[in-house]
């Protein structure tokens, strides 16, 4: 196994990842390796430098660094020698299992549609986060921004990969399915969500349970929430302010501090050849830690496979 991790990418790269990158190499057993992309002398001293042995890892040389301000697709093009144009190179040929960077959010999305691509039959792929459970537990909410406008079959598209999330990483065997719109009733909601609503009420491949309120989010009402990547990816900065919130206050609640995005690494990218993750740009050393943890999971569990099966 091999896990591809971009060095360069996030505010505070190089230091925080590779930080991140030698608390996960503890964690990883001999057949799992981790392949760092960046500068490699650079990348080799900052390891020793900060206490790691640089020889337990593997390099790819990719000086270059898409910023945060840059033009995804552009960069992407013109940047071949990037961290992140490396990293989906490697991951198109099979080279590295998994592919995860806290860097430019757009390139991410950009490398995982036009390298990898999406898995035959889905026709957007998503990007998913995790909801904390108010009693305990957790629920997925997405899309969270790939797609800032959708189609009803992609919103019920997007059931079906949350559920096969759901049901493949966190155990649950029939996770329940709710459409985030503004009403509990059938007829409630714009355009999209009233013609996606009976598409989900038909589909025998998930567990729909209807509509689901913004107060809903938190309860034990759904396991996987599906919106477009608007309205998600609003809801995902709001819930992420929760957890800054209660720290600028002082207050201190184990609900709360579930909010905390450093528990989770990134949001895997759904519906496409490989295990993708995007991490946060702001990760610290723990968040890297956990998205390589995390990109190992999904190594593990075959989740690409199931997916395949699911739309085959």
């Amino acid at each position: 196994m091999k896990i591809g991790l971009d060095i360069l990418g996030g505010d505070y790269a190089p230091n925080a990842t590779i930080l991140g990158a030698i608390e996960a190499q503890q964690l990883l057993t001999g057949d799992q390796k981790l392949v760092l992309f960046g500068d490699e002398e650079e990348t080799k001293s900052l390891i020793e430098k900060a206490g790691g042995n640089s020889s337990d890892f593997e390099y790819i040389h990719a000086p270059e660094n898409i910023s945060m301000g840059e033009h995804p697709t552009k960069a992407i093009t013109q940047k071949p020698n990037s961290s992140i144009a490396k990293g989906f190179e490697l991951l198109k040929n099979g080279e590295i299992d998994s592919f995860a960077s806290a860097g430019n959010t757009g390139a991410m999305l950009v490398g995982s549609i036009f390298s990898v691509k999406t898995v035959p039959g889905v026709l957007r792929p998503a990007i998913t986060t995790i909801v904390p459970k108010l009693k305990s537990g957790f629920g997925l909410l997405l899309d969270v921004g790939a797609n800032a406008d959708c189609k009803p079959e992609m919103l019920n598209q997007f059931a079906i990969l949350g559920s096969l999330y759901s049901q493949h990483m966190f155990g649950i065997s029939s996770p329940k399915v709710g459409l985030l719109n503004i009403g509990e009733e059938e007829e409630k909601g714009n355009i999209l969500t009233t013609t996606t609503y009976p598409l989900l009420k038909n589909n025998e491949r998930i567990n729909f349970i209807g509509n689901a309120e913004g107060r809903d989010l938190f309860s034990d009402i759904a396991d996987v929430y599906v919106c477009d990547g608007f309205t998600g990816n609003v809801v995902l900065k709001l819930a992420e302010s929760f957890y800054v919130v209660t720290l600028k206050k002082g207050f201190k609640d184990e609900f709360f501090d579930r909010f905390n995005y450093e528990q989770y690494g990134g949001s895997p990218v759904l519906g496409v050849n490989a295990p993708v993750i995007i991490g946060h740009g702001i990760s610290t050393p723990q968040a890297i830690k956990n998205m390589v943890l995390q990109s190992r999971d999904m190594i593990q569990s075959d989740f690409i496979d199931k997916i395949r099966s699911a739309f085959n």
